[in-house]
């Protein structure tokens, strides 16, 4: 079996895995939040919520700063452009496989009515 290794790819998609991950980047795509806050408003622990933006944090998705006792969480550099661009490829594939099997049934079905027609006569 091969395998393709990409670290990037992988630490993202990890990351975007959990509901309560994708809800910390939805979060902060509205406002700059504590990590205190993150955790009030997902009803968890300070360390529970610590590991989920440690997590996006590694992989780039979010960026954390300390200034005093209050680490502030913001969205991170990644755009996410490479994920896109690998859906994307998967995208036209599947597309282009849908396409085929549209013109099958199509064909399919010129035959049936076809078959129908000489039934009744």
């Amino acid at each position: 079996m091969v395998r393709y290794s990409n670290a990037g790819l992988d630490a993202s998609f990890a990351a975007l895995s959990g509901a309560t991950r994708r809800g910390v980047l939805e979060q902060l795509g509205r406002a700059e939040a504590s990590i205190t806050d993150l955790a009030e408003k997902f009803n968890m622990t300070l360390t529970g919520m610590k590991k989920h933006v440690g997590v996006l944090e590694r992989a780039g998705l979010v960026s954390t700063e300390k200034v005093g006792r209050v680490r502030t969480c913001k969205i991170g550099p990644r755009r996410l452009e490479e994920e896109m661009a690998w859906l994307e490829s998967y995208r036209q594939h599947w597309d282009a496989r849908f396409d085929a099997l549209d013109q099958v049934v199509e064909e399919l079905k010129r035959k049936e009515q076809v078959d129908g027609r000489k039934k009744r006569e």
